[in-house]
């Protein structure tokens, strides 16, 4: 399947076995932990679930290679089984790594709390000044990490600027493309090495999977799967399967998403209760030219403050119907959360006041449901 195809097209055709497996429109689902092999082959050729190559995996992740655009994909059993694969596979003892300040709150977690045992130091940096950036370098600098939309402010990093400071410096730069999807952006096609999602959000969308995925250069990807491979964090076969069902209609629904979340965004920024809404596609969120120039769309992730948190927080949560009180995101059904009681949970109260992750602070995910029904739930649990 053609990389010059259309993305739609693509999201449905690409890495489909040809010809069909016995006729079968869809991709089976291989429910075998093992295979029948030859004597004479490699270790990693050999069929084996929990290396992450049998049919199902092989298919997904041609997939996932050509939607954003990279040599290679590889999926895992969860987006932080991707994210730390990736992050080990570029660090080792002694090296340094560049981190956006307010990542998400298990990648925090895991810089913070196990790379000081592991011998590898870190600093956090205002992605979206670049000029705070070099004081921050040091010998053993190896790589910077970013987020495409940082969750749950919903900040873009100057993008282009950390490719070139990545390139000048030679450091792996490595994104989390999670709230974008690349329906809206493709890192790879503005320079990015790597690139990782949760693919338990947009790309499968329905709530059903815990999934991760790496994109990038086929040398890099394959470091990367040797360490997943060793550490565990193979996807199933049938999660598998549901994750390519998914991406099938990722460009549909992402796009009713961005229009959706738009709409919804413009009428909290108006409402008399809400003190601030985040929102990249706002004209007042602080980068919405620059997400004007990156993205296609804004996507389906909004946050927003209410006024007096101690009375609000808690009735508005309880009046919800169709909106669920959960702390994931991407799929088809509407989510709300408070990211200081769940993402960001395990952050001290100086980190969460330092980093705005505050009392008054929602993130919603916007679903599929009908605009005009949410923004009147939304309208009667604020009043």
């Amino acid at each position: 399947m053609s990389k010059s195809n259309g993305f739609d097209t693509n999201s449905i055709h690409a890495g489909e076995p040809k010809p069909r497996i016995k006729g079968a429109i869809t991709l089976p689902i291989f429910q075998s932990a093992t295979y029948d092999h030859d004597e004479d082959l490699k270790y990693d050729d050999i069929k084996y679930m929990r290396l992450s190559n049998t049919p199902n995996h092989e298919a997904l992740n041609k997939k996932l290679a050509i939607l954003e655009n990279g040599e290679e994909g590889f999926v895992g059993a969860s987006g932080m089984a991707s994210i730390s694969a990736t992050l080990i596979s570029c660090l080792e003892k002694g090296d340094h790594v560049l981190l956006q300040n307010g990542i998400y709150g298990g990648t925090y977690g895991l810089v913070t709390q196990h790379f000081p045992a592991m011998g590898i130091d870190f600093d956090f940096i205002d992605a979206t000044n670049k000029n705070q950036w070099s004081s921050k370098l040091k010998p053993k600098t190896k790589a910077i990490y970013v987020e495409t939309i940082s969750n749950p402010l919903l900040e873009i990093p100057d993008l282009r600027a950390v490719v070139e400071f990545a390139k000048a410096n030679r450091l792996m730069s490595i994104i989390d493309n999670t709230f974008a999807s690349p329906v809206n952006f493709r890192p790879i096609e503005v320079g990015f090495d790597l690139v990782v999602h949760s693919a338990t959000k947009y790309l499968n969308g329905h709530s059903d999977i815990v999934a991760g995925v790496v994109v990038g250069r086929k040398s890099q990807i394959q470091k990367i799967a040797k360490k997943q491979k060793y550490f565990g964090g193979s996807l199933d076969a049938h999660a598998c399967f549901l994750l390519q069902r998914g991406l099938k209609t990722l460009g549909v629904r992402m796009r009713y998403q961005n229009e959706s979340a738009l709409k919804i965004a413009q009428h909290l920024e108006k409402h008399s209760e809400i003190s601030k809404v985040h929102y990249p596609g706002l004209k007042s969120h602080a980068q919405h030219s620059r997400a004007q120039e990156l993205f296609s769309g804004f996507g389906g992730m909004i946050s927003f403050r209410v006024k007096d948190p101690s009375q609000k927080a808690q009735s508005l949560l309880k009046k919800l119907e169709l909106i669920a009180h959960a702390p994931s995101l991407g799929g088809v059904e509407s989510l709300i959360t408070r990211p200081a009681h769940s993402s960001h949970g395990n952050l001290s109260k100086e980190d969460k006041e330092k980093t705005g992750i505050t009392d008054d602070l929602f993130r919603l995910s916007v679903g599929l449901e009908t605009t005009s029904d949410l923004v009147a739930e939304l309208d009667s649990a604020l009043s």
